[in-house]
């Protein structure tokens, strides 16, 4: 009886005052905060789990192993990860920082800073919590995750005035995996520092109790629910995005999540020998088995429109948008034809691995130009005018120097999907690309042939090449409901490597 009274006694006995004030319903959901006339209030809040709706940042932290990192470092990552479930939140962020960063070089946790993580943060961005911060005149994060991660996101993106976060030990141009003196970011110590006895206007955070201290030191506190980070109608829609994401970096096409990347590693054996065999399978068989082998092995290939095969003296000069190093391999696959890709810089593998004949363009335009004449007279040529591939759905500007060498032009809508992994970088090694985009388990060409640009649009009817080259551009962006840009190689080799896109043999 005495123990039967003690077990009764534990269940209905009242939590203590500090559980009382760690339970969520002391504040208001996020989605009961207004937005109007918040122009001159400051707003303060953490990135993780509120500004995302990722309830872990372990994507975002493999995301930096694996890109900026190796592949051994990202497989040390995952393994502990079972390990970590049982670690408290404090112990368990110290464990994966450290595995993240020892021995990581500065450099290149800032090229994964700059090209890689923005994707993934602006997928991941809660809408009403950006509404509100959208709102604020004055907008503060304070968050206890690596401030090297997320202070360029938050600066470059959403116009963040300041960001707190936990600092890093380095050791000359490396981070030694350790947290500098002061440790984890204490979110209520570092507000009281921020502000001292001024009160924020507006504080939202998570739901768990180490937000709580901090929300109760601003006038207005609002929470974000497990359930309302579950909810698919918070998802930020691409056209709400505060800046246009345009140029990105990097090898993975999803987030990796603890199960997402288990996937991937179980997937590479496999992969690999798919991806040998499909780049076999294009090089040494006839157009026909080609294609079949190829689409039984898992690849997409949708084409539509027709060849118009119609020739005045010159080859055919075929004007593509640039998805992949591959476009115009599987473009003279599609059309079951011979062609020859005009190409700015290709590596020695990619070359040799080419199924089709390719020429590599100089730059000079009076060189380029006598080029391309000569082999449109001896057979058609694939040339992508943008210069460079673009992930998104953007065409970056054309070059119009095709538009001044024949009126036979066939402007061809090339588009890819892919699952796993992007075929494509700016920094990493370029004669891999076509491997890591056959490496997918179902990737996808779309190629849409639209009809000869009519005469009276070329050149030989009175346009001139800058015309031709622009109204090509609209034409292929209307066909994939793209958008068309001004941006050029320059600017994305600027933003995602740091250079004008000139771009050594062995990295090309």
């Amino acid at each position: 009886m005495k123990l039967k009274n003690y077990v009764f006694f534990l269940k209905n006995r009242p939590l203590p005052p500090q559980q009382h004030q760690a339970s969520p319903s002391i504040y208001p959901g996020v989605t009961k905060c207004g937005v109007q006339n918040r122009g001159s209030e400051t707003l303060v809040c953490d990135i993780d789990g509120t500004l995302l709706r990722s309830r872990s940042f372990f994507p975002y932290l493999m995301l930096v192993a694996f890109e900026g990192g190796n592949l051994l470092r990202a497989f040390l990552l995952l393994l502990s990860y079972p390990f970590l479930c049982f670690l408290n939140y404090e112990l368990k962020l110290r464990v994966m920082i450290f595995i993240t960063f020892c021995g990581l070089r500065l450099k290149d946790m800032d090229s994964v800073g700059t090209a890689v993580l923005p994707k993934f943060f602006l997928e991941n961005l809660y809408l009403q919590v950006y509404e509100v911060w959208a709102a604020a005149g004055c907008r503060v994060v304070c968050t206890s995750v690596p401030r090297v991660m997320v202070e360029g996101f938050l600066k470059e993106y959403l116009s963040a005035d300041n960001v707190v976060g936990t600092e890093l030990h380095t050791s000359g141009t490396r981070f030694t995996g350790l947290l500098s003196s002061s440790g984890l970011l204490v979110k209520h110590k570092a507000v009281k520092e921020l502000f001292g006895e001024t009160r924020p206007d507006v504080g939202i955070g998570g739901s768990h109790s180490r937000d709580q201290h901090f929300m109760s030191l601003c006038k207005e506190a609002y929470v974000v629910s497990k359930k309302d980070l579950k909810n698919r109608a918070t998802i930020m829609p691409k056209n709400k995005y505060p800046k246009p994401l345009v140029f990105h970096d990097g090898r993975l096409a999803f987030l990796p999540t603890p199960l997402a990347t288990l996937a991937m590693f179980i997937w590479l054996p496999p992969g690999i020998i798919l991806a040998i065999f499909r780049l076999l399978a294009g090089i040494c068989l006839p157009y026909k088995l080609s294609i079949l082998f190829v689409c039984i092995s898992g690849v997409t290939i949708q084409a539509k429109g027709c060849d118009p095969g119609q020739k005045t003296g010159k080859g055919v000069l075929y004007v593509c948008t640039h998805r992949t190093l591959l476009d115009p391999v599987f473009l003279s696959t599609s059309l079951a034809k011979s062609l020859t890709a005009l190409t700015y810089s290709l590596s020695k593998v990619s070359e040799i691995i080419s199924p089709i004949k390719t020429v590599k363009l100089t730059r000079d335009r009076k060189i380029d130009r006598a080029t391309m004449e000569r082999l449109l007279s001896e057979g058609d040529l694939v040339v992508c005018p943008e210069g460079t591939t673009c992930r998104e759905p953007y065409l970056l500007r054309f070059s119009s120097l095709f538009a001044e060498l024949t009126e036979e032009i066939v402007p061809v809508a090339i588009d890819t999907k892919v699952g796993m992994f992007y075929g494509t970088t700016a920094s990493g090694l370029k004669c891999l690309d076509p491997i890591f985009f056959l490496m997918n388990p179902r990737p996808a060409y779309y190629i849409h042939v639209l009809g000869k640009v009519p005469r009276e649009m070329t050149c030989a009817g009175g346009k001139t090449s800058h015309e031709v080259a622009n109204n090509i551009q609209r034409q292929l962006a209307d066909a994939l409901g793209f958008e068309c840009t001004t941006l050029t190689r320059r600017d994305k080799y600027l933003m995602l490597a740091g250079n004008e896109g000139v771009v050594k043999d062995n990295k090309r």
